[in-house]
């Protein structure tokens, strides 16, 4: 059938045949759409020029001002999806989203109340470190049932591909998000907790002289009595030769994401850090969740901002 034939134009809608009523709605849609391919095209470059410069543009605010673009990243990443999810009706990862947020705000809010307990940034790195650990959990084996389902194991138990690659998805970006989310967030609280105790300022000069025996991270004493609390905290000594507890210089470097020392700010050494073959996968995971927060956080807002540019110049 030829589409392009003309349509006798005699002829009402009504008296058409349905060869020639197929052939008029062509014609129709094809003069509605008749000049778009020029502007389809004008579309994507503004698109690709959009991309280009924001890209620039992120990456210098990122060197020149990292606070102010780390604090509207971590902004970006925690609303973004849910708007997304209240516009579809995601109600499952609302409600996680609502749990998440209630609980990491309690942490916050107690990572900035003042004046800050002896307790409290042990009580932060925990909870991030929980999140760190269950996201990992959590995209590991989404990652298992994706490879099990293109190896067909799904077919044993008698189930659907789709099924099980939905599952898949969802837990890798669960893992993923929520573990980007407590990294930002979790960078923002040591900022903060850092520099309430006094041995740390975002300027890089101590305010006060480290003891040798207080950890500049928690602010307390490296030996604790045994016979007192019942329990002799580990150490760690960086290469600069300043020590902290274990805990709280793993909390700093690794939860934190600092790769300085929390005193004199010289560079620290995470691979001489991280001895346990489980924790190494960290230094990957954290350049792949760089590539996530650009995913969630910058890339809707690119797309936005080139949507209304294509607006101004009614392309719309």
């Amino acid at each position: 059938m030829d589409l392009h034939k003309p349509v006798d134009p005699n002829k009402t809608y009504e008296e058409l045949t349905a060869e020639e009523k197929m052939r008029y709605d062509h014609q129709k849609m094809h003069e509605l759409h008749k000049g778009h391919e020029s502007m389809h095209t004008t579309m994507v470059l503004i698109l690709i020029v959009t991309l280009v410069v924001a890209q620039f543009v992120v990456i210098e605010w990122k060197k020149r001002h990292y606070r102010s673009y780390a604090l509207f990243t971590m902004v970006a990443m925690w609303s973004f999806p849910v708007i997304m999810s209240a516009k579809n009706q995601w109600w499952r990862f609302i409600v996680i989203w609502s749990i998440f947020t209630l609980l990491t705000a309690l942490v916050i809010r107690k990572s900035t109340y003042r004046p800050m307990a002896v307790t409290t940034p042990r009580l932060v790195y925990k909870w991030f470190y929980l999140i760190y650990i269950a996201s990992c959990f959590i995209g590991v084996i989404g990652y298992i049932i994706m490879m099990m389902t293109f190896f067909g194991v799904n077919l044993i138990f008698n189930h659907k591909p789709q099924a099980w690659m939905d599952v898949a998805l969802m837990m890798l970006f669960y893992g993923l998000y929520f573990g980007v989310l407590g990294r930002d967030v979790a960078e923002y609280c040591t900022d903060k907790m850092a520099a309430s105790i006094g041995y740390y300022t975002q300027e890089g000069m101590p305010t006060r002289q480290l003891e040798s025996n207080v950890c500049a991270v928690c602010g307390n004493q490296l030996l604790v009595d045994i016979h007192e609390q019942g329990v002799l905290e580990n150490t760690y000594k960086l290469a600069c030769g300043h020590v902290f507890h274990e805990f709280c210089i793993r909390g700093w470097c690794i939860v934190g994401k600092k790769q300085t020392c929390p005193y004199c700010k010289e560079k620290v050494d995470l691979k001489r850090m991280i001895t346990n073959p489980w924790d190494r996968p960290h230094i990957f995971y954290g350049q792949l969740l760089d590539w996530i927060r650009w995913l969630v956080a910058w890339q809707p807002l690119i797309l936005f901002l080139a949507q209304g540019i294509n607006w101004i110049f009614g392309l719309e």
